[in-house]
């Protein structure tokens, strides 16, 4: 399965783009916080929700509680209003009695029915205070209004159906102010019920009982008030039923007491006998009107007991129904604690449970996380333990297993983590074998290569020592060169390999000629122009080394620059006595990024399964320079190449002795053809493209002195015995191998270059090069006349011609 088969397959699905990169982008923490949060948020609002509600239930109850309880002295007020109401229509019924009469009725009763009045409006003012509702006010400014009515009916005889709509306007007035059919927390509420059917039955019966005493006095207007009185009775009937509903059984017990009584039973008895004969109700005389007023005033007493007694019932139901409301208060209001109890309780444990389950999904996760980038931290030490380096560690992959913590998804997911480092453990492991054993293989090809072309170039050399003929000689010494190029590519593989072999015991070696041999390893060798300023000369253990990194770069001047321009090799000595050689081609060069890649890839480690493989030369070469701690950078060659320049540290030179011994030095490395060098020269190759292949001449045998002596048989193109011939005797020697930086010696004397060589270098004598040269021309010239040929001659010598030490 494919990545993008399995991002398909668990892409969220369903949600806004914009909203999927919004939690995309929030850290697993705070998701659980969402994911908890959201749905503790909801229920807290709910449950706030619930008890605001019941804490307005409570305040609401308690308001109504407190209402009904105030609703008393209302219905106190309403009594006295029906009290004074009373009185006034006994002083009018006076008043008409007494018509005739000089004596005036008393309104001593009548004047403290009004004061009894006013004295309850009062204390309903101080009762309900700031509370007082603005209708019940108006109705109280009412009552206060009936001054004019008051005044009236003490000055003389007022008809009855004038004085009853005032007084029961009033009364009904009070009740309505309160507004209990209007408030929207008791209209709905049974207290609200309660209370309002308790208040006008109770000013309906008080009316009731108003009304039969004023029938009962035989006033003109008794039938009126009988009327009044029907009326009055029909209205506390409905009342009463209304208040039966709403009511519990002991309270509509308690209220038909109002009609039970005694003084009831009394206003009972003249209610049915107004019944029986409505029509004589009203007196045709003063004197029937006295009879009948005498009469009714002597049953006065049973109508102000009943009103006692209507009024404490009244007010013992409105205290049960304040006591009732009080009850629905403190009950909302402790249903609203629970449920704050509950919720703060809920939310505790919901808080605590959801702080257990996040951390147990948090802990796991983080300690995954940590526990990751360890085994990251791991991993890239063990990728840098197992990149290109000498020192190689071949223990196995060290990576922390993770530790489950968890018995879930998350652990399930660190099983699996630990599963897939187990594996990709194994895989680095596999990888450091097979890069190993790919390494090994590498070797072991360079050196079957190597072995292979030390018997070539053996056989070669015997070829040669038996061969005449000038044209066959010149091809088996272009097959030479091929061969020595061959053994240095094999030398490469094995240093990519990481095999390191150790030199056969050999002396040090001037630069220059480290140099020349290195010019004896490459193609179009005669392109190279050296100009050597140094004599310093090099340790044994690092020319080998240092030959193979001095022929890569070669190399690469060479086939990077055009065939017909020359590329120019300088050694020199610095004055902090090191030595250089800075090899410049003309080529088309690199670009700066080009060249800071390569300078720095000549600096770091890599693998070589990492590098490109155009540039195994540089990275042979970088190798080699960690390794001896030489110092190799490129540059832009002034109008157009590349110039490399390789400092070698003073660490791995030999001093110049401070004084000098003239000593002679040996033959150029190359002589042309056609005319003899008349001083030595400071090229490696001429500047002739065309000229001759460097070819290995061998030593001669028992050469002691400083010069090699001209070599006739050589110059005629007779073949000769090689070096190693006369080193190891005129019979077959077994093969031997050629290892970097060593120089095989020949018994028990050395030749003569190995004997300057291992001498300290010294400035030549000018007068003893110039003999030499001469006697050299001179041997040459007779070679020619001796051989009488024509043919061109070999040139004598060639880096590949120096000791095997140095031919790499």
């Amino acid at each position: 399965m494919s990545a993008t088969e399995v991002d398909a397959s668990t892409a969220t699905h369903g949600s806004p783009p914009g909203l999927r990169r919004l939690t995309d982008r929030w850290p697993f923490r705070r998701k659980l916080n969402v994911l908890v949060g959201v749905p503790l948020a909801v229920v807290a609002a709910l449950l706030a929700y619930l008890i605001t509600d019941q804490l307005g239930q409570s305040s609401s109850a308690s308001d109504a509680a407190r209402l009904v309880r105030d609703s008393a002295e209302v219905a106190t007020l309403v009594d006295r209003v029906e009290a004074e109401h009373q009185q006034a229509i006994l002083l009018s019924v006076r008043h008409e009695a007494a018509a005739g009469s000089e004596s005036r009725p008393s309104t001593a009763a009548y004047d403290q029915a009004q004061a009894a009045v006013d004295a309850q409006v009062v204390k309903v003012r101080e009762t309900f205070g700031d509370r007082l509702p603005a209708t019940e006010a108006r109705a109280l400014r009412e009552i206060g209004a009936l001054g004019s009515l008051r005044d009236t009916i003490e000055q003389g005889y007022l008809p009855a159906d004038n004085i009853d709509p005032a007084y029961a306007g009033a009364a009904k007035g009070v009740i309505d102010g309160l507004g209990l059919d209007r408030n929207s927390d008791l209209a709905g509420t049974f207290t609200g019920n309660l209370l309002d059917s308790l208040l006008r039955a109770d000013a309906a019966h008080s009316a009731f009982e108003t009304g039969v005493f004023s029938a009962a006095t035989g006033d003109s207007n008794a039938l009126i008030e009988f009327i009044g009185a029907v009326g009055s009775y029909e209205v506390y009937t409905y009342q009463a039923d209304r208040f039966a509903r709403f009511a519990t059984a002991e309270q509509a017990e308690e209220f038909s007491g109002i009609e039970h009584s005694s003084p009831q039973a009394t206003i009972g008895r003249q209610y049915a006998e107004l019944q029986i004969d409505p029509s004589s109700l009203q007196a045709d005389s003063p004197a029937e009107i006295r009879e009948a007023f005498r009469a009714a005033l002597d049953s006065y007493p049973a109508y102000r007991e009943q009103a006692e007694i209507r009024l404490g019932i009244t007010a013992s139901l409105i205290d049960q129904i304040a006591d009732r409301a009080d009850d629905a208060s403190s009950d909302a209001a402790w249903r609203a604690g629970l449920l704050l109890a509950l919720a703060l309780s809920g939310f505790a444990l919901w808080l605590g449970l959801s702080v257990v389950v996040r951390r147990s999904v948090v802990r796991p996760v983080q300690a995954l996380t940590g526990a990751a980038r360890e085994v990251a931290e791991v991993a890239d030490r063990e990728l840098a333990r197992v990149a290109d380096d000498d020192a190689e560690d071949d223990g196995p992959p060290r990576l922390r297993p993770m530790p489950v913590t968890a018995r879930d998804e998350i652990g399930d997911l660190a099983d699996a983590f630990n599963r897939v480092q187990s594996t990709a453990a194994a895989l680095l492991e596999r990888q450091v074998l097979s890069r190993r054993n790919v390494a090994e293989m590498f070797g072991n090809v360079g050196r079957r290569v190597s072995n292979l072309t030390t018997r070539q170039l053996a056989l070669i050399d015997a070829v040669e020592r038996g061969e005449t003929d000038p044209e066959l000689l010149e091809r088996l010494y272009s097959i030479d060169h091929i061969a020595v190029r061959l053994r240095r590519n094999a030398d490469s593989l094995m240093l990519l390999a990481g095999i390191r072999e150790a030199g056969l015991g050999s002396g040090p070696l001037a630069l220059t000629t480290v140099v020349r041999a290195a010019l004896g390893q490459i193609e179009g060798f005669q392109r190279v122009r050296l100009t050597a300023r140094s004599e310093a000369a090099v340790e044994p253990d690092v020319i080998g080394d240092l030959t193979l990194m001095v022929a890569e770069l070669l190399e690469n001047a060479v086939s990077f620059s055009p065939a017909g321009s020359p590329v120019e090799v300088t050694v020199a000595t610095a004055e902090d006595d090191t030595a250089s050689i800075v090899i410049a081609d003309h080529g088309l060069g690199m670009s700066a990024e080009r060249l800071a890649e390569e300078n720095a890839r000549l600096i770091r480690r890599e693998r070589l399964d990492l590098v490109p493989t155009k540039v195994l030369g540089l990275f042979v070469v970088g190798t080699l320079a960690r390794r001896w701690e030489i110092g190799v950078t490129l540059t832009r060659t002034p109008g157009g190449g590349v110039t490399a320049e390789v400092s070698v540290p003073a660490s791995l030179l030999l001093p110049v002795p401070a004084e000098p011994e003239p000593v002679p030095v040996p033959v150029p490395a190359e002589v042309p053809a056609a005319a003899p060098a008349a001083g030595p020269l400071p090229s490696a190759a001429a500047d002739d493209d065309s000229g001759p292949l460097p070819r290995r001449v061998p030593r001669r045998e028992g050469a002691a002195a400083d010069v090699p002596p001209v070599d006739h048989a050589r110059a005629a193109g007779r073949p000769e015995a090689s070096p190693r011939a006369h080193a190891e005797g005129p019979g077959p020697r077994p093969l031997r191998r050629r290892v970097r930086g060593a120089t095989l010696r020949g018994g028990a004397e050395d030749t003569g270059a190995h004997q300057i060589l291992r001498r300290p270098a010294q400035p030549a004598d000018a007068d003893a090069v110039r003999s030499a040269l001469e006697e050299f021309e001179a041997a040459v010239e007779q070679a020619h006349r001796d051989s009488d040929t024509t043919e061109q001659p070999i040139p004598y010598q060639h880096p590949n011609h120096l000791p095997e030490g140095a031919e790499q």
